[in-house]
């Protein structure tokens, strides 16, 4: 069973296995595909429309499935790999472990918000952006500059608090937890952090930035977390609703997945913060 982990806990080995996984992904070109895919949904899901990754109550199922499938790609090149997720309610700052050269290197140079050091700096000739919103092929941070805090605890906590899913009209002005998550009403907890990170992270090309997948790694476990705190809460709407995924729909693209298939991460990984009996299942 993998075991999703905190990436400030990883040791030098697992943190060199990861990125090497994820430079094998891109040599490959598999890595491209999942940009290609992200991009194409955030672009097409609007409040008014069908919409399935973004603004509408399967914006979590549907990443619980895209990271999945990124993790068994990567499992692929590396069976010890596993996505790592990033508490960035601890880890608040551009100083964070996760950001030194030996990781994911840091923020980008002012002039142009190149990543200049790590393993996908474009000095290394092994991280061009390809699926591209401009034509700069580098990778491009602004560690908090569009907004300077990250979410603290005690917003993630008042999110974490809120006991029905999801409600009408079902995108981003609903008021429940899935859209409180998503950030576009209250604390503004995920979106903040693609616009804290900035350059790619901003856009809808943002998974050119490996950091896009220890996020969102997070967020899956906050929704883990809230499933928890609310067992008597389940995914909403459960059928019969225009435009959006209900429980029992199929979530494109892969039309062989539901987001009752997704609500129970457990068949397929734990959290290093659940109980060791719970891992080894």
């Amino acid at each position: 069973m993998t075991v999703r982990k905190n990436q400030a806990t990883l040791t030098p080995e697992e943190k060199r296995a990861f990125t090497s996984a994820l430079l094998e992904l891109k040599r490959n070109g598999s890595y491209d595909r999942f940009v290609t895919t992200h991009n194409g949904f955030i672009m097409s899901d609007t409040d008014s429309g069908d919409r399935v990754g973004h603004r509408s109550p399967s914006f979590l199922p549907w990443h619980r499935r895209f990271l999945l499938e990124f993790e068994e790609a990567l499992q692929k090149v590396d069976a010890s790999v596993a996505l790592p997720y990033w508490d960035w309610t601890v880890d608040r700052t551009s100083r964070a472990s996760l950001f030194a050269a030996d990781f994911l290197g840091g923020t980008g140079r002012a002039r142009d918000g190149q990543v200049m050091d790590g393993p996908f700096a474009y000095a290394t000739g092994k991280w061009n952006i390809n699926v591209r919103v401009d034509g700069r092929a580098y990778l491009r941070r602004d560690l908090g500059t569009a907004v300077a805090q990250l979410p603290t605890k005690a917003e993630v906590d008042s999110v974490l608090a809120m006991p029905v899913y999801d409600m009408a009209p079902w995108n981003s002005s609903s008021n429940g937890f899935r859209n409180h998550l998503e950030g576009w009403r209250g604390a503004n907890l995920h979106n903040r952090v693609h616009v804290w990170v900035g350059g790619q992270m901003s856009t809808g090309v943002s998974p050119n930035d490996p950091v896009f997948w220890m996020h969102h790694a997070f967020i899956d476990k906050l929704w883990a977390d809230w499933q928890a705190k609310h067992p008597q809460s389940t995914y909403l709407p459960g059928a019969g609703t225009q435009n959006v995924v209900d429980l029992n729909d199929t979530m494109r693209p892969w039309n062989n997945v539901t987001p009752a298939d997704m609500l129970d991460h457990r068949k397929f990984y734990t959290f290093d913060t659940e109980p060791a009996a719970a891992s080894q299942r």
